[in-house]
């Protein structure tokens, strides 16, 4: 997989803590009616002063609460409940609620956009927010190898390399596990939405 671009956006596969499986860490959290824009599954969103969720489109700096995991609402054209990999803009749905992995703690996959060293270990990154695909409802969003830093305020931290059959460290698009940077994701941010 590695030696191609096929960025999937934050994909959940553990958490720092022995507390269980982070499927039951996901909250249900209110979306806007009418809220305009796309947001897939594996995209960071983020609290808002509404109460609601919306994306988080930070690269550099991000402030989440979690990763999106897919939504319900009543399709306002059927009038049926809508179970939904993907937010789709300006859906008007007053029942419309996020399924979030809001855990501080998650573990989660992503795809680097370019070649990652050994020595990027340990550091800080950013993200880079591309549009998702509508057809499959998934991210496509990446980590930007660019950037894999000590800085303190770059939002994710690079915990490992998913070395196997199909990546390894150096590949031309090096697969990495990630957790947030302390204090970027909402729950440790001491400043309230």
């Amino acid at each position: 997989m590695a030696a191609s671009a096929t960025p999937m956006g934050a994909e959940p596969v553990d958490g720092l803590s022995a507390c269980g499986s982070f499927s039951g860490k996901v909250r249900h959290i209110k979306i806007a009616s009418g809220y305009a824009a796309d947001v897939f599954y594996g995209d960071f969103v983020k609290l808002v002063s509404t109460g609601t969720v919306e994306k988080d489109t930070g690269t550099a700096t991000m402030t989440p609460v979690g990763i999106f995991m897919g939504c319900f609402y009543t399709d306002p054209n059927t009038s049926q409940p809508t179970f939904n990999q993907m937010w789709p803009t300006g859906t008007v749905a007053s029942d419309a609620m996020a399924y979030v992995l809001d855990d501080p703690d998650a573990v989660f996959r992503m795809q680097a956009d370019d070649s990652l060293a050994q020595t990027t270990l340990g550091n800080n990154i950013a993200v880079v927010q591309t549009a998702g695909s509508t057809t499959i409802g998934r991210s496509k969003n990446a980590v930007d190898a660019s950037t894999a830093a000590t800085t303190n305020t770059l939002p994710l931290r690079i915990l490992e390399f998913m070395d196997g059959p199909d990546s390894e460290v150096g590949d031309a698009y090096t697969d990495v596990l990630l957790t947030y940077n302390w204090g970027m994701h909402q729950y440790r941010n001491a400043t309230g939405v």
